[in-house]
């Protein structure tokens, strides 16, 4: 809808101007003053002087619609990163909550079987199994005379 508002606006801009530069063009509408921009003298009719002003003015909103295109996206960034920051946030309060929670019910099922609240892992050492060809922690043990098969 603001597409076709702007199109039409447009058009009647484009009408506007172009007839006004046909009806102030020719001999009958000489500028009746020297008119000089940065030092170029502008001769002609009021139509050569209105269509330079229109020039001008397109110019200038090229400028004003880049300037504002950048900030444009400039504030969706930062609204953007705000939005991930809050949700990173949310998420790692939601997490310390859980992990809490957990530890909580860990030490009250503990004091209630009278057991340690974190056992340690009973882990055989050769089940562990190698990532990638390397042992994931520390050394593979050498083998004592104790250790090997018979």
């Amino acid at each position: 809808m603001i597409v076709i508002v702007g199109l039409v606006v447009l058009l009647v801009a484009v009408v506007v101007g172009f007839t006004g530069v046909l009806t102030n063009a020719g001999p009958a509408h000489p500028l009746t003053e020297n008119f000089a921009v940065f030092g170029y003298h502008v001769t002609g009719s009021t139509g050569t002087l209105f269509l330079f002003g229109i020039v001008i003015g397109a110019v200038a909103m090229l400028g004003l619609s880049l300037l504002l295109a950048g900030a444009r996206r400039t504030a969706g960034r930062g609204r953007d990163a705000r939005h991930e920051l809050k949700n990173s946030q949310r998420e790692t309060a939601f997490l310390n909550q859980e992990r809490d929670q957990r530890i909580e019910h860990s030490q009250q099922v503990g004091a209630a079987t009278g057991a340690a609240a974190n056992p340690p892992a009973a882990t055989a050492r050769g089940t562990r199994v190698p990532l990638l060809g390397r042992w994931s922690r520390g050394r593979q043990p050498t083998a004592t005379p104790l250790d090997r098969p018979r």
